[in-house]
């Protein structure tokens, strides 16, 4: 009986040795990380690193009686740092992405700015090279106009017809009515143009001035009342028997009657093709009912 006690003492001290040790271990572990000085805290967490326990037990770095208790309380620091350095990784990681998307909008709107300043500029540019070519059509425009009052007065003969009479007769004849109305059908419409009629006639004095004014007024009157060109276009004149000029600059006086009808234009109606403007209520031709 003796001998059992003897035995069992030793044993059950040995056993409980590990637990002691462990107790022990876990117990100078805590003042030991309290008491080390402070870290550096340059780092991604802003602590101080994990400090190592100043011993490490009775078993030293094999203790094959560690507890799951014991286990924990020693990994459990190092999972919070890993959980806090995963914040710290989202955290970066969703900084960085908002530092790009704002980044990139910044730039998307000085892109857009850009681009509506360039369209600005082309906008500007067209709408001067559109108010330069008119400043140029205007100016050709008010050239043209000075031309055409500096000539205004300046009339050109444009045709010119002889019509026959026997003597004595200032009747139209069939050739006569027919020149006549191939000027006048030329002239319908038309602006800045008069018709110059001069009466001719055979014999002196006052007889034949009234013969050559009786010629030119028929002239007239069929150009009025069948072609309806207004009175004020024509001027109308008897010459009696005035020497009529030749080629060869020598006057020489002609048998029978005659009469000249001229037409003259000057260059208003060149001023009203180029601008377009509508013919005035006394220029258009009434047409007969």
């Amino acid at each position: 009986m003796n001998n059992r006690l003897l035995v069992a003492l030793p044993l059950a001290a040995m056993l409980s040795l590990p637990a002691i040790a462990q107790t022990t271990s876990s117990d100078q572990t805590q003042p030991a990380a309290t008491s080390s000085a402070p870290a550096s805290t340059d780092n991604a967490t802003g602590k101080a690193p994990l400090a190592p326990p100043s011993r490490e037990g009775f078993w030293g770095r094999v203790n094959p009686f560690a507890r799951k208790k014991y286990v924990q309380r020693q990994t459990e620091p190092i999972r919070d740092r890993v959980n806090e350095l995963d914040e710290l990784t989202s955290a970066n990681s969703k900084s960085i992405k908002d530092t790009d998307s704002r980044a990139q909008t910044g730039i998307k709107l000085a892109s857009d700015k850009a681009d509506t300043a360039d369209q600005h500029a082309i906008d500007a540019g067209n709408k001067a090279t559109a108010a330069q070519q008119s400043a140029q059509q205007v100016t050709a425009r008010v050239q043209t106009v000075e031309n055409v009052v500096g000539n205004i007065d300046q009339y050109k003969a444009s045709n010119q017809t002889e019509i026959r009479f026997r003597p004595g007769q200032s009747v139209l004849s069939k050739p006569a009515k027919d020149a006549l109305d191939e000027m006048a059908n030329g002239v319908k419409g038309q602006r800045g143009y008069i018709i110059e009629v001069q009466g001719f006639s055979s014999g002196k004095g006052q007889t034949a001035i009234e013969t050559s004014q009786k010629m030119a007024e028929s002239v007239v009157r069929y150009l009025v009342l069948n072609h309806e060109i207004p009175v004020y276009r024509i001027y109308l004149v008897g010459m009696g028997n005035a020497p009529a000029p030749t080629d060869d600059a020598k006057a020489k006086h002609v048998s029978g009657g005659r009469v000249e009808i001229s037409l003259l234009k000057n260059d208003l109606e060149q001023l009203s093709a180029n601008s377009g403007a509508p013919a005035t209520s006394g220029d258009q031709q009434q047409q007969p009912k």
